[in-house]
């Protein structure tokens, strides 16, 4: 039995984590350990005038005035007009936003920190508050850093020739689009425990992360520490979604306390912290000018870009990646000709911006699908017809867009019409008319988008952060038993990672999963990998294990054949053993003569062994295209406002499909996240920039009441630039569900002549735009 590619076989991880045997960074169990809790700014803008520690515990207390050797979060770019932001892990001369770390308290328990945190006195002086993208831009505004000339970490510019477009369009559509400010909101908040290895001379660190490689690489530059000194573990991580790809300040002070007392100091972050100082992220302003023939053919985009990103860039990854990913993918899945974008990436006194599950996606695909209907509106055609016409072709493929994105395979119209098919568009007409007999309002929406996976090397350094991606390494090991040993710089925290990567060993290598073990997350065991993020690490960590496991086989088929005294090229792997014929030598005879026995080895064996290191990226590193199309059916009440939706259809393509149960759940997940984004989840702010959704009964996630029974369908269309045809998919189901409900919402209330286009689409804003529109109709009578 084989456990290989295309296998739906039940993830690895489960067993620990479904019966209680998960190790977080909460479970971890050290004598000492002393826990922290931190003093945060009440105030989102102010002066620092002092800082009192209560008597008696002045060694429990740490401020930045304490760690004068701790380098602040220093986050460069060679962008051109980009503005360096220095990031202290505890503020110092002023705060810039609610919740931000003034200083950490250490104590025998969390609650005794807690308490002695509340025992701190902060003296601080207001300052003017840029609350938002308005009046971080208003005339003589107050500046967020003051050694910058504005309030702008960057702005970037797509200079495009629409000229042609003006003058041949037979329709233009103008429209304003708002998303709101998210938080993340993973199971497992952020986590981190440091103490010191005296034996080791090493800083050893347990942290909730994505990418321990590159925290060890931050956590050596700040603290000043060679990175030999630095080990980094990621234990079970309980949800990322890009929130856990970055340096985060309380990893910084946790370190620095923890090497200066000599005790292990933990602290793990509560949902108050997450939803009030925790990264936030999504909130983009657009205005769109599309231009288009009469039948719907899209000539040109003419847009404007603002995203909100809070105080300070997040290293390695940027304030302007959000920006920058928003003007380069508005276009989308869709035969550009013309296009002209600039953005502004705004400096306001909110938590900085972190890379989310989608990245700038979900934002753009809401604003371009909300502009596809209403060019079809405009023309009076079908929305699906009017996509169809403008989706680039599987006969173009491969493809170059407007923007220069390289989109490597597929056939996005076909994706489209799955999606249609699954949805039944056909008959939703009568089934429209039907529920308005019943005085029932109904709506089908659509949203395509293309997902950017793996992308690499040139990308990143375009993009000009301080740390650019290349080789991944994995590392496959014959153990003396004969099991397998894979090790990933790369990490799981709840995709399914470990478990897909063991599946790639087992194509190569032909044995049974439960024969594989995978170690990831540990930056002293795995091979050097940047992490997951970006949906890379079934690509990037995929195929190094596959290169690995590949020249593994070919050295077992060697070893094999000399036991079996026959020609490598006679023999081939199957079940765990080298077969010539029907004779066969197992991987543990194999492995007992490699370790045990080299009496029965030839005298000119292979030194290079049975442990195989390998580094892999893809023939092009432009990043691989996954596409989808997702459909809405929904039901609007006009006198409550709330929306109920009815259907939800997902047709995607990944490439090759290594685990479709994981995909699937990947897919579910996803589209919750996004079902989230556009009905619910919105962090409110006052015009002091005071968060007002501090709790979960203010920000409101969807739960299973609010979730349709999700319906999906696949192809597969194999990337020809990736180690089995293989693509990225954990962001994609997220990035569409915005898009297709608020169209399916318009399409319920367009005999009422409203039009949403913000979300979310709370009930609030669906009867606000019912009653604007009756407003308009009423002053047009």
């Amino acid at each position: 039995m084989t456990s290989g590619i295309g296998a739906r076989v039940l993830r690895k991880e489960d067993a620990r984590h479904l019966n209680g045997k998960a190790q977080f960074v909460g479970d971890i169990k050290i004598a000492g350990c002393w826990e922290a809790a931190f003093v945060r700014s009440p105030l989102a803008h102010a002066r620092i005038r002092g800082v009192t520690k209560p008597a008696g515990f002045e060694d429990r207390v740490f401020t930045m005035e304490d760690m004068p050797d701790l380098r602040p979060i220093r986050c460069e770019s060679t962008l051109p007009s980009y503005k360096v932001s220095d990031y202290p892990a505890l503020a110092t001369d002023k705060v810039r936003h609610v919740g931000e770390c003034i200083a950490i308290c250490i104590a025998p328990t969390r609650a005794e920190a807690e308490d002695l945190a509340e025992a701190v006195t902060v003296d601080l002086a207001p300052l003017p508050v840029l609350a938002d993208i308005d009046t971080a831009l208003a005339p003589g505004a107050a500046r967020l850093h003051e050694d910058w000339d504005d309030n702008l970490f960057l702005t970037t510019r797509h200079d495009g020739d629409l000229s042609g477009a003006k003058a041949r369009a037979a329709v233009v559509v103008e429209r304003s689009f708002e998303t709101a400010r998210q938080a993340m909101n993973p199971m497992e908040g952020k986590g981190v425990l440091a103490r010191w290895d005296h034996r080791a001379d090493q800083l050893v660190v347990h942290t909730s992360t994505q990418v321990p490689h590159l925290i060890r690489t931050g956590l050596s530059d700040c603290l000043g520490l060679d990175q030999a000194q630095v080990r980094v573990i990621a234990p079970d991580v309980g949800g990322g979604f890009g929130y856990k790809c970055v340096l985060q300040p309380e990893e910084l002070s946790v370190s620095w306390v923890a090497r200066k007392t000599g005790r292990a100091i933990r602290w793990t972050e509560d949902r108050r912290e997450h939803l009030t100082a925790g990264a936030n992220t999504r909130q983009h302003r657009y205005k769109l000018t599309a231009y288009a023939d009469g039948e719907g053919r899209l000539l040109g985009i003419d847009a404007d870009i603002w995203v909100d990103i809070g105080a300070y860039s997040v290293w390695p990854f940027t304030a302007c990646l959000e920006a920058a990913q928003a003007g380069g993918n508005l276009p989308g899945p869709y035969d550009l000709g013309a296009y002209a974008c600039r953005t502004w990436s705004v400096a306001t006194n909110k938590p900085g911006f972190t890379p989310y599950r989608g990245v700038a996606r979900p934002g753009v695909c809401f604003a371009m699908e909300l502009t596809m209907d209403a060019i079809a509106r405009a023309v009076g055609k079908d929305p699906l017809e009017v996509r169809c016409l403008n989706l680039v072709p599987g006969a173009a493929m491969p493809y170059t867009n407007v923007t220069g994105k390289f989109y490597d395979s597929g056939d996005y119209p076909a994706a489209a019409r799955a999606a249609a098919d699954m949805i039944g568009a056909g008959n939703f007409a009568a089934r429209k008319a039907a529920a308005a007999a019943e005085g029932r309002l109904i709506g089908l929406g659509y949203a395509c988008f293309t997902e950017q996976s793996a992308h690499g090397t040139k990308v990143f350094a375009a993009w000009g952060l301080p740390l650019v991606p290349g080789y991944e390494q994995a590392t496959v090991k014959l153990a003396p038993s004969g099991a397998v040993e894979v090790r990933s710089g790369n990490h799981s925290f709840g995709q399914g990672l470990e478990t897909a990567i063991a599946q790639v060993a087992c194509d190569w290598l032909k044995l049974d999963i439960s024969r594989v073990k995978v170690t990831m997350g540990d930056t002293a065991l795995t091979p050097y990998s940047t992490g997951a993020y970006a949906s890379r690490g079934m690509v990037m960590a995929g195929g190094a294990v596959s290169k690995a496991a590949e020249e593994l086989a070919r050295r077992l088929r060697i070893h094999g054949a000399h036991l079996l005294q026959c020609a490598p090229e006679d023999t081939e792997i199957r079940g765990g053993a080298v077969w010539n014929g029907q004779a066969s030598a197992s991987f543990a005879e194999i492995a007992a003569a490699w370790y045990l026995h080299p009496d029965r080895l030839p005298d000119d064996v292979d030194t290079a062994g049975l442990e195989v290191t390998e580094g892999y990226k893809p023939a092009i590193d432009t990043g691989l295209f996954t596409y989808a199309t997702h459909a809405a059916i929904v039901e609007v009440d006009p006198e409550s406002g709330r929306t109920e939706i009815l259907d939800y259809v997902i047709f995607e393509d990944c490439g090759r499909r290594v685990n479709p149960m994981i995909l699937e759940g990947q897919s579910y997940g996803g589209a919750a996240q996004g079902i989230g984004s556009a009905l619910f989840e919105e962090t409110l702010y006052d015009s002091a920039a005071q968060p007002l959704t501090s709790t979960l009964a203010d920000y409101i996630l969807p739960g299973p009441a609010e979730l349709p029974h999700f319906r999906l369908g696949h192809s597969e269309t194999p990337s020809p630039y990736s180690r089995h045809g293989i693509k990225g998919v954990g962001e994609g189901a997220a990035i569409a569900p915005a898009g297709a409900i608020v169209n399916a919402i318009n399409d319920a209330l367009a005999p009422l002549g409203a039009e949403l286009t913000r979300i979310p689409a709370t009930p609030h804003r669906v009867l606000g735009a019912i009653l604007e529109a009756d407003a308009a109709r009423e002053a047009a009578e």
